[in-house]
């Protein structure tokens, strides 16, 4: 097989909040409609960023992370990217150099030249000073140039332009435009599908970028960032680092989901689904159906229930009403069968959800306790799950905290550590119903997804417990 290569960029910036979702979607955007072959990455655990880059590409965005998915497992999905795509995009997660591992150690691991997105709305000659630091803050991070964004008038652009010190780094302003502007929520972009002039918002970025030199590079002036993906370039470029070069399990032969079906939640409410999970699941011999909790008023036939993240505060009074779902999963828990729970999942499953205004809304009464909607985040992270068979990968991030009776199974932790009584997310085990904060990266561990939907051998009893 041949060794691929294709032209690919990292888009980041100093901080979060600058647009560099904005300027990735935009990008994915304008050439899409040239009729180029985008594949959009993400950088990091982030459910939100991969519905825009999805809609702007038409096609499917995986995560990259050195740590959650492994090296490996990025090396094979950038491969693969590159063997169909005429350009890959990444985009970065917070600051260049913020986190552990970081955009940056992403881009050198793996050759991708760096395009920097600033927030130049507050400042001028100061911006070609942070481009500079940004670029040579370590020494042999490829580099591609710098955007500015939300300028203020063509002669603002032009003082901006003026304090780059190499012209080839200039790629360009994008002037403030509310027009283009993607809206956010208490998590973070607000999903594509809930917006209803997404595609617009989309159109009228690419054609903002379409003005700048970035956007006016044709398939030739791409070829400047070809990046060859092969073995030699993804592990050798990162000598050093620390970070594993193999991640998850040896793939096996077997297939211990076969004949059997996964239902999986999915709708406004339930939404935080990663690609690569629904693929692992067919790749462990599942078969995938799909159901609204808001909508249907019952189960698929199954052998097991996926209820993933999402936003269950937002929709907890049409959820209280669906008591046909609500006693349709629990008949589905009364025969033994499996369901696997997280965060917006699990928290439609106690009995209560107390809104941020106070409200309180009954919910499934699957597990016994109350779920408090925070004003602040509670948690965030990247943690790690040991059961009886490997160690699951995955992170945290949520609102509201749970108060309930149920002790903890096992403990999540951060990683290359031991789980402690209070650190970590607790995942409850109640019957055939396994619940937690934790979002799990599926393929870090295909033995112990499929033992997550796989029948207990005996049906655990609740334990009491302190309140979570």
């Amino acid at each position: 097989m041949r060794t691929p290569t294709c032209p690919a960029i990292l888009i980041a910036a100093p901080a979060s909040g600058q647009g560099k979702t904005t300027v990735a979607a935009a990008l994915a955007r304008l050439h899409t409609r040239q009729g180029r072959r985008v594949r959009v990455f993400k950088c990091g655990p982030d459910f939100l960023d991969p519905c825009w880059h999805t809609l702007a590409s038409g096609a499917p965005v995986h995560q990259l992370d050195l740590w959650m998915t492994g090296e490996a497992d990025c090396r094979a999905r950038l491969a693969a990217a590159a063997r169909e795509a005429d350009l890959i995009l990444v985009e970065g997660v917070m600051g260049l150099f913020d986190g552990e591992p970081s955009a940056a150690d992403l881009a050198q691991r793996f050759g991708l030249p760096v395009l920097a997105v600033i927030d130049a709305s507050a400042m001028a000659g100061t911006f070609g000073a942070l481009a500079f630091g940004l670029q040579h803050y370590r020494p042999g991070l490829p580099w591609a140039g710098v955007l500015a964004n939300r300028v203020a008038s063509e002669r603002h652009a032009a003082m901006l332009q003026s304090s780059v010190g190499e012209s080839a780094q200039w790629l360009g302003a994008l002037m403030r435009n509310p027009a283009m502007s993607l809206p956010e929520r208490h998590l973070g972009l607000t999903v594509a599908g809930e917006v209803v002039d997404a595609v617009a918002r989309l159109d009228a970025a690419a054609d903002a970028l379409a003005a700048t030199p970035l956007g006016h590079m044709s398939s030739a002036d791409l070829t400047r960032w070809d990046v060859t993906f092969s073995v030699a370039n993804s592990v050798d470029a990162g000598a050093g680092s620390g970070f594993e070069k193999t991640q998850g399990d040896e793939p096996s032969g077997s297939l211990p989901l076969a004949g059997r079906t996964v239902a999986v939640a999915r709708d406004a409410a339930f939404c935080f689904i990663y690609a690569a999970n629904l693929d692992c699941l067919q790749d462990l011999g599942a078969e995938l159906v799909f159901f609204s909790p808001l909508a249907d008023s019952a189960l698929p036939e199954c052998d097991a229930v996926w209820l993933p993240g999402g936003y269950p505060e937002l929709h907890a009074a049409r959820l209280a009403a669906n008591t046909s779902m609500r006693d349709s999963l629990a008949k589905h828990v009364a025969q033994h069968k499996p369901v696997w729970a997280e965060c917006g999942g699990m928290m439609v499953l106690f009995d209560t959800l107390v809104a941020v205004d106070g409200q309180a809304h009954a919910q499934w009464g699957l597990l016994p306790g109350t779920v408090t909607m925070q004003k602040r985040l509670a948690a965030l992270g990247p943690q790690q799950l040991a059961m009886d068979d490997g160690v699951l990968r995955g992170h945290a991030f949520h609102y509201s905290t749970c108060a309930t009776s149920l002790a903890g199974r096992w403990r999540t932790a951060r990683p290359n550590l031991a789980p402690t009584p209070d650190a970590g997310e607790a995942v409850f085990e109640s019957g055939s119903v396994r619940a937690s904060y934790f979002h799990a990266w599926f393929a870090s561990s295909p033995a112990v997804t499929a033992a997550l939907f796989l029948p207990v051998a005996a049906p655990a009893k609740a334990l009491a417990g302190e309140p979570g």
